[in-house]
């Protein structure tokens, strides 16, 4: 196998395991935005990813898993909101609460329904999961020197979660900077008396921003158990949503770099997976150990060191109290 075609199957690699961390940072940019700090994208995801696996393994049908992913991780979200916003709870604590109940709960319930350690049943391919979607020429074009390898391995085949996943950056970007409600809400995160001031609803509008919240990161859970995996299974997503988290404040806030960085991050993973137990002339092999824990570490060594000053919205993680 040569070089190039090496490359472009770990870009095809990048491009899946990027999505559930895309949708989650996304998710994490309208609450953030409004000024709702949300720890809890990690047991959002988790819990989504469960509901997800097990609706699409009852029901036979990966839409309606999506469904219940959505809804389960909105519950979540409108939780977070109501101890954080109604009564101005500690943000932090709620997110990690979630994530303590999320971790608990899936396992009990995976147990008690399935009696398979935690597990789901196994999803058939057709139905109950998202498979590729062959895009037009696909096939005819393989045989094409590099743009046939581009266009069949790297742009079609993937599901169709991750092309919602990449349109979801414009429609992200467009709903924050082109529209009156993406203008109230980054008002809201930065000044919410002002925004109250002009008689709108403060906490309306951050109720709207974590719902936006938790249906994308019921998109996120959804793609690991019905698109990514064939069904659920303990702690998947290891970590993601506290690297979604990362990659936020990476990308300052902002929906392309938002975008950029999970791509980053997806690809340390794909690289660390291809390269795990490489053998390296004059030192060994490489202990897998060592490349599993590789993204973890090149996220913590760009966050201290690349990305400069990364200024949140000034009203983020502080309740906002009327002032009668």
């Amino acid at each position: 196998m040569d070089s190039f075609t090496t490359l472009i199957l770990i870009l095809d690699s990048t491009v899946r395991l990027s999505i559930p961390l895309l949708f989650a940072c996304l998710a994490g940019l309208f609450s953030e935005r409004s000024g709702v700090f949300d720890i809890g994208l990690e047991g959002k995801m988790l819990a989504a990813a469960f509901a997800g696996g097990a609706a699409a393994a009852v029901a036979g049908s990966a839409w309606i898993g999506l469904f219940a992913a959505v809804s389960v991780s909105v519950f979540f979200a409108l939780v977070h909101g109501f101890a954080s916003i109604t009564h101005r709870g500690n943000q932090i604590i709620s997110g990690v609460a979630i994530n303590f109940i999320a971790a608990g709960s899936t396992i009990i319930l995976g147990q008690a329904w399935f009696s398979q350690g935690g597990r789901t049943p196994a999803l058939a391919a057709e139905g109950s999961r998202f498979t590729g979607i062959n895009l037009p020429f696909a096939e005819t074009l393989s045989d094409v020197p590099v743009i046939g390898l581009i266009y069949s391995e790297l742009i079609s085949g993937h599901s169709i979660l991750v092309y919602l996943g990449f349109l979801a950056v414009p429609l992200t970007w467009w709903a924050l900077f082109r529209t009156r409600f993406g203008l109230r809400l980054r008002a809201v995160g930065e000044n919410p008396a002002a925004v109250d001031t002009a008689g709108i609803s403060v906490t309306w509008l951050r109720y709207r921003a974590v719902i936006c919240c938790g249906i994308l990161c019921g998109f996120a859970g959804a793609y690991l158990s019905v698109a990514q995996n064939a069904g659920f299974v303990k702690d998947m997503t290891a970590g993601k949503g506290f690297i979604a988290l990362a990659a936020l404040i990476f990308a300052k806030w902002r929906p392309v770099g938002a975008m950029m960085a999970c791509l980053l991050f997806g690809f340390l993973d794909a690289v660390a997976i291809r390269y795990a137990g490489i053998r390296i002339p004059a030192v060994g092999e490489i202990p897998p150990q060592f490349m599993q824990a590789l993204p973890y570490v090149l996220t913590v060594i760009l966050l201290a060191g690349f990305i400069g000053r990364a200024i949140p919205p000034k009203a983020g993680g502080v309740p906002y109290v009327k002032e009668r």
